[in-house]
């Protein structure tokens, strides 16, 4: 017989911290990834984190929240992520995962949000009915190495015995990118790179409207739910570890020395990404700025959605990609969350919102 546990804050860290979280097939969540949810400053104490599903006394599934916030009307309106959701092969066609997702909109008041997810997710969340896109993110993806040997044998399982051949034709093609980024030097303007924002970002911050201040996200970048390290846990279905994993807290000046950019970026085995950009300017020495660090750290690709960043690289010749593609985000809201808000309400997301920030 199928029944459901939850678990806020304190319940949560009680089953971390004494191990049980350990004791089944399959781990329902990470230490470090539990610690960031009772950390979250948009969570309070009685707000449910984690949602467990047993059939008898066996772990079948479970689904994690996480809780958020927009203003309205000067006012905080909560709401919650979906981050995780797994049912156990073993327990498959028992409607886990319904059960689950009814408890989470039952927890929530149907106030529930969901990005980023998976092909075989987005099936479940449209066969349930319940849930309504709401406008997308449009956005792009740089290329600035070559990696055929990683991405043609993802892609083609029967071309992985050419690898080898691969990895040659992308150090040929390394060599000549190298000799073309060689002229990227570091800019004249003044610029400086932080673990995490500090008192003057975070008053600069404040001139913009966000859904995250500089406390939430130094908090998010102290909590991370991606830890470096050579092996991923095989319990845990979810991202838990990466070769290198790093944020940069990036600000930059103008000539005067006044600050005009405040930026997050997020560094992931080679993949840049852009969870927050703040910036009074044209956004052009931003950009110097990035072409700069891509080389400097050798990235690989980078994925962005901030639209004006986009829009004045594709009109900056120097930028030193060698391919990019169109991409998208899509968001999904339940249909009485839509109904609590306000109409043509516009949650205005940065790329880091919702869990995105955190992986």
């Amino acid at each position: 017989m199928i029944h459901l546990k939850t678990l806020n804050k304190k319940q949560l860290d009680n089953f971390v911290s004494s191990g049980e979280f350990q004791n089944y097939d399959f781990l329902p969540i990470t230490a470090h990834r539990a610690k960031s949810h009772i950390t979250n400053p948009k969570a309070n104490d009685d707000q449910t984190l984690l949602i467990l599903a047993f059939d008898d006394d066996q772990l079948a599934g479970y689904i994690g929240c996480l809780p958020d916030e927009f203003t309205i009307d000067g006012k905080p309106f909560n709401y919650a992520w979906l981050s995780t959701l797994f049912i156990s092969n073993q327990f498959r066609g028992k409607r886990i995962a319904q059960t689950l997702l009814n408890k989470a909109f039952e927890e929530y008041q149907g106030n529930i949000a969901i990005t980023e997810f998976t092909k075989e997710a987005e099936s479940l969340y449209r066969k349930i009915g319940v849930f309504k896109y709401i406008k997308p993110k449009h956005g792009k993806r740089y290329y600035f190495r070559a990696d055929l040997e990683t991405i043609i044998p993802s892609k083609k399982e029967k071309t992985k015995p050419f690898k080898p051949v691969f990895k040659i034709a992308d150090s040929v093609g390394n060599f000549f990118i190298s000799i073309k980024n060689s002229y990227v030097k570091q800019p004249s303007f003044p610029f400086e790179i932080l673990d995490k924002p500090d008192a003057e970002s975070a008053d600069f911050i404040t001139t913009f409207k966000s859904n995250r201040n500089a406390d939430e996200i130094n908090l998010a970048i102290e909590n991370p739910w991606i830890l470096e390290g050579e092996t991923e846990d095989k319990k845990y279905l979810f991202s838990s570890y990466s070769q290198s994993f790093r944020y940069f807290w990036v600000k930059v000046y103008c000539d005067n020395n006044n600050l005009i950019t405040c930026s997050l970026l997020m560094l992931r085995d080679g993949h840049l990404k852009i969870p927050y950009l703040f910036t009074n300017s044209d956004l052009t020495q931003f950009i110097d700025f990035l072409s700069y660090f891509i080389v400097e750290h050798r990235v690989k690709m980078m994925t962005s959605y901030q639209k004006e960043l986009n829009e004045k690289i594709n009109s900056n010749m120097s930028f030193p990609n060698i391919h990019q593609r169109k991409i998208e985000r899509r968001y999904m809201f339940h249909q009485e969350f839509l109904d609590h808000l306000p109409k043509n309400f516009n949650p205005d997301f940065q790329d880091g919102d919702g869990d995105c920030l955190m992986t």
